[in-house]
């Protein structure tokens, strides 16, 4: 069973920059991997996915702004969020999906304040 870790959350100013690393116990390298986040009062929503092969795929809102990568070799995964607004105040979430099983991580907090 996998485990992931997700780290880089903060408070941060608008317009400002956050980089949210997904750390995973195992290798991630076969698998397509997402970022979700979850605001307050409202349903969990796909923000960025990459696939195996490195395709990227982005929510319309974080279009232009944030960018997905992922690091095989360390099992990681990144999501750069650049231009941050207070609408992206969320916790954000790593999550993948193994045989129709979806794994998530405790999740990381970012909040867009000034």
């Amino acid at each position: 069973q996998v485990q992931y870790v997700e780290s880089g959350g903060g408070l941060v100013q608008p317009g400002g920059s956050l980089k949210l690393s997904c750390a995973a116990s195992g290798s991630i390298s076969r698998y397509t991997m997402s970022w979700y986040r979850q605001a307050p009062g409202k349903q969990r929503e796909l923000v960025a996915g990459i696939t195996s092969g490195g395709t990227p795929n982005y929510a319309d809102s974080v279009k232009g702004r944030f960018t997905i990568s992922r690091d095989n070799a360390k099992n990681t995964v990144y999501l750069q969020m650049n231009s941050l607004q207070p609408e992206d105040t969320a916790v954000y979430y790593c999550n993948s999906r193994i045989r129709y099983v979806d794994y998530w991580g405790q999740g990381t907090q970012v909040t867009v304040s000034s």
